[in-house]
């Protein structure tokens, strides 16, 4: 294609300062420092701008001379696709987006997909600092964040003494939905978590994985849940415990059915979270099961989804959490030079899906 002899070259900042017979500080400060110049000569300066076809400072120039990106990055160790399509993810992503909203900050997502470890995007992403979104201890993306001299926050996981996190209590938390349980008359329990490592298992987690788990908020709730039912006689290792590697309620179905099929006695499922309680009640009732006459399904999260299904659950603030995590990064007014916790307050949502165990007379025999 013969290229027109009218095409011209694109203004720069020299020409248009030149045009407009001021310093290019002006210009640049029509951009970068409009508390500088008067509404009517920045009015000038970008009306011309327009009509010369100049596009501004070049971002990647600044940059470099600023030293800063304007940008926060998140590290999301799930496929891209993830953190607009698990409702948890999404309402911490929210929050997060709502503080670089407030700091002028824009949101940079790292994705990383958990089964390969190419850590690339994570040494080439220009931001000012990063956001950690769960991930497990031995994560090689969060090692390659850690060797950035940027600030980082961590939410929910891994708990790194000298950095930064925003989380909940999560043996706490759960303790309180055991107890609940506990007083309806439950015994027989089995439970459905969420991947205990980075390596797939989809099937029994052992005792032993259980208590090496990298994801330690899946860890302090295992252990919560067997110091509570240990209590009042339940030998742990005799709980079966059935893990799921993708985070999905086809998941939670399958992982329930599974864990029904190898202790057909069991009375109340425990899940460590609402897509996977979702799953498995809509596995139970595809199968005919009673929700909570003959079985008691229980959640995590407090989700929108699961206040639709009169979920019983612990509800957290995920929108909050995310707000939280980028206030710690980005005010650093608030910085005391030590390594800051916020730890935010949960509630035991009593729902629907929770009841008194069902007698040896109306023992289930399901197919």
């Amino acid at each position: 294609m013969v290229r027109s002899t009218n095409s011209r070259r694109p203004a720069t900042l020299a020409s248009l300062a030149a045009e407009l017979g001021v310093s290019r500080t002006t210009v640049s400060n029509a951009y970068n420092r409009p508390d500088q110049l008067s509404p009517e000569l920045r009015k000038r300066v970008l009306d011309t701008a327009r009509r010369l076809g100049y596009p501004g400072p070049d971002p990647v120039a600044r940059s470099l001379r600023t030293r800063k990106a304007g940008a926060v990055g998140l590290l999301l160790t799930e496929n891209l696709s993830y953190a607009f399509r698990d409702p948890a993810a999404v309402g911490f992503l929210e929050g997060l987006a709502l503080a670089c909203e407030d700091a002028g900050h824009g949101l940079l997502l790292i994705p990383a997909n958990p089964e390969h470890e190419d850590v690339a995007a994570v040494h080439s992403a220009g931001v000012d600092g990063f956001v950690v979104y769960s991930v497990p201890d031995d994560d090689p993306h969060l090692a390659a964040v850690m060797e950035r001299p940027v600030p980082t926050v961590i939410c929910d996981q891994p708990s790194i003494s000298e950095l930064d996190r925003v989380g909940i209590d999560d043996a706490t938390a759960i303790k309180g939905l055991a107890r609940h349980l506990i007083e309806l008359g439950h015994r027989k329990i089995g439970v459905v978590c969420m991947r205990l490592a980075r390596n797939r298992n989809d099937g029994p987690a052992s005792p032993e994985r259980q208590a090496n788990a990298h994801f330690h908020v899946q860890r302090a709730r295992l252990a919560a849940l067997s110091e509570v039912f240990s209590e009042v006689g339940v030998e742990w290792d005799q709980v079966p415990v059935i893990e799921r590697f993708d985070h999905t309620q086809e998941s939670g179905g399958s992982a329930a059915a599974q864990l029904m099929e190898m202790d057909p006695e069991v009375t109340a499922v425990i899940c460590t979270s609402d897509i996977l309680a979702l799953g498995a009640l809509a596995e139970m009732r595809r199968q005919g099961r009673r929700v909570p006459q003959d079985l008691t399904i229980t959640g995590f999260d407090g989700i929108v989804d699961a206040e639709r299904a009169e979920l019983t659950t612990v509800r957290q603030p995920v929108l909050e959490k995310g707000r939280a995590a980028g206030r710690l990064l980005l005010d650093a007014s608030e910085s005391t030079g030590q390594p800051r916790e916020v730890v935010l307050d949960t509630q035991l949502i009593t729902g629907s899906t929770a009841g008194s165990p069902r007698s040896v007379e109306e023992r289930w025999f399901g197919p």
